[in-house]
């Protein structure tokens, strides 16, 4: 049985209702709606359950790694920072899977996602956190590929919706908001002018495989 027959018949299979209520809660987890919540519930956000190193001494110069470091060591040091969130995120997914959310996810997002970005909809969970952490997004991707839900194709489809401009909300968020009170549109607008161009992207690289790639894919 090839990736679209797998993908097709997991489309088909009945889905109980609590993969839709895993579904929902790792949507939930991941598109970092709780972000800026206080209290218990902020525990229903990615970000906040990862949490953050704190500092030591002069907290605008100094990280975890320690003060004037440089060299291939602040890679492995960055690399280590980046395991908690990606451990996190593939137990989740775990989870998820295990209670029939990635089938609910298939079930409901393709009808959306093979149109809009010729991509299964059981992808969905990584394109909601992807939006939130590319670390997560992307470290789920490869599990979908690994374990054959997505097609070298859709991976390269895929891949090219998160490089593009990734962790989109968060950055956004964050970063951006130095630009804030310099704008003169509604603060959502870059950021759906954002969420657009992903697509855009996305069907890009879409049109570039199915015309240029059609030997290397099916080989």
């Amino acid at each position: 049985m090839d990736k679209q027959e797998k993908q097709n018949n997991a489309a088909d299979t009945k889905v109980s209702i609590k993969g839709y209520i895993a579904l929902a809660m790792a949507l939930i987890v991941f598109s970092g709606i709780f972000a800026g919540a206080q209290g218990w519930i902020s525990a229903f956000d990615f970000d906040t359950l990862c949490g953050k190193f704190g500092t030591m001494k002069d907290g605008s110069k100094a990280t975890f790694a320690g003060m004037g470091g440089n060299g291939a060591k602040d890679g492995f040091l960055f690399a280590l920072g980046l395991l908690p969130s990606v451990m996190l995120a593939m137990g989740i997914i775990e989870v998820v899977e295990h209670l029939g959310g990635l089938k609910a996810a298939q079930k409901l997002l393709s009808p959306i996602l093979r149109p809009l970005l010729g991509i299964p909809g059981i992808t969905g969970i990584a394109l909601v956190s992807s939006l939130q952490s590319t670390d997560a997004g992307a470290g789920m991707t490869r599990v979908l590929y690994d374990t054959g839900e997505i097609t070298e194709k859709e991976k390269l489809i895929f891949s090219a919706f998160q490089f593009t401009a990734g962790g989109t909300v968060t950055n956004y968020l964050s970063s951006g908001s130095a630009l804030f009170s310099f704008l003169t549109v509604p603060m959502s607008i870059p950021l759906v002018v954002l969420l657009v161009m992903k697509i855009v992207g996305a069907n890009i690289m879409r049109l570039y495989v199915t015309k240029f790639c059609k030997e290397e894919l099916s080989s």
